[in-house]
């Protein structure tokens, strides 16, 4: 293993300790809350305010891709009748918490498939966990 590979593990970890994302993926609901980073300039004084907010974007998991630090996932939601797609990556400083709102079942590891659907074909059917199966059996 070279050295690049040794430090950026290294970061990984310290990383993940830090933030510990849950796992999710393709077709899984999430609401990821971003840092959003507000600048404006007082007319008076000049002088440069900054201001920080946390904002919710919530939608459906399309993709995931990368490994490392270098990982992201797409999230992609319909907004006012139009779908919007974002890009995160999971490591970022930007990325205040990853939040799972329901796992999907979903049978392919990128669902480009999605942005030539609406309503109900787009819909994906929600995951039952076998503990829950058991559980009734």
């Amino acid at each position: 293993m070279n050295l690049l590979q040794t430090i950026e593990k290294e970061e990984i970890a310290r990383v993940q300790r830090k933030s510990g994302t849950p796992n999710f993926g393709p077709g899984d609901t999430l609401r990821v809350n971003v840092k959003v980073v507000e600048v404006s300039v007082e007319e008076k004084t000049g002088k440069v305010k900054t201001r920080e907010r946390v904002q919710g974007y919530e939608g459906v998991c399309i993709a995931r891709s990368g490994h490392g630090l270098n990982e992201n996932f797409t999230v992609r939601k319909i907004s006012y009748g139009e779908g919007v797609e974002r890009v995160f990556p999971i490591h970022s400083p930007l990325v205040d918490s990853i939040d799972v709102v329901r796992r999907g079942e979903v049978r392919r590891a990128k669902l480009y498939y999605l942005r030539g659907r609406q309503g109900k074909s787009a819909r994906i059917t929600e995951r039952q966990e076998k503990a829950e199966a058991a559980a009734e059996a």
